[in-house]
């Protein structure tokens, strides 16, 4: 079966909220979604720290009229967001997603995170009793509805404003499938980027570790490497 954009879901009226806004990767996802005109919440441990990051977020270019970026803790963001990014340092991570359970229940969770260690010789995957950061998350949000994406799109390229499309493939593990027309279509409207289906979240492990070999590309080619999926 061909890819087949047309087919994906409206997901225009959803509000994504990103916990962990404030870092790179967060940030840069959130100014993209919020320039494909997304209502966009970021989220801190500190409301203020929130507030700071949306506001820098709201004033760059290329965002349309009247896009709605606000700042709040992460509580809140979870509470009022229809889909949650989970975007924060790995060391972080277990503490935060179970902090969230309550008002992450019932709400679609994409982890991005990365387990990675990184010494001289470079990064390296880092081993996690549950396989993976997502399904760490997944155990730690039984009534959430959680998939692993965008574990190795570029946080520069996501927050170049002069950059317009990003060619590259997200890659999604779920065990609900309907979430990967979901997130796919929050993923096309990124222009250039696609959500491709990559079984479940059994086979995020080698997905996120697959991230330090990336890291090392890109330092090698002064590059901001991403994937393709060919034959699709």
């Amino acid at each position: 079966m061909a890819y087949d954009a047309s087919t994906l879901p409206d997901v225009s009226g959803l509000t994504v909220g990103i916990i962990g806004g404030t870092g790179d990767q967060g940030r840069g996802l959130a100014y993209r979604f919020a320039r494909a005109g997304q209502r966009v919440l970021i989220g801190s441990r500190s409301a203020d720290r929130a507030a700071e990051a949306a506001a820098e977020i709201a004033a760059l270019p290329r965002l349309p009229a009247g896009v709605d970026v606000t700042g709040a803790d992460n509580d809140e963001v979870a509470r009022r967001s229809d889909v949650v990014v989970v975007a924060v340092p790995w060391d972080g991570h277990a503490a935060t997603v179970g902090a969230l359970a309550g008002p992450l229940a019932g709400k679609i969770v994409v982890d991005c995170v990365n387990p990675l260690g990184f010494d001289r010789q470079g990064p390296y995957a880092l081993p996690v009793a549950e396989g993976s950061a997502v399904q760490q998350a997944a155990a730690l949000l039984p009534d959430s509805r959680v998939c692993a994406a965008f574990n190795h799109v570029s946080a520069p390229l996501l927050a170049d404003p002069e950059i317009d499309r990003i060619d590259l493939d997200v890659l999604i593990c779920t065990e609900d499938r309907e979430l990967v027309d979901i997130v796919g279509a929050l993923a096309a409207r990124i222009p250039g980027m696609r959500g491709i289906y990559a079984g479940r979240l059994r086979n995020a492990h080698q997905i996120e570790a697959f991230t330090a070999n990336l890291i090392a590309i890109n330092k090698r080619y002064r590059a901001h490497a991403g994937i393709r999926v060919t034959d699709l």
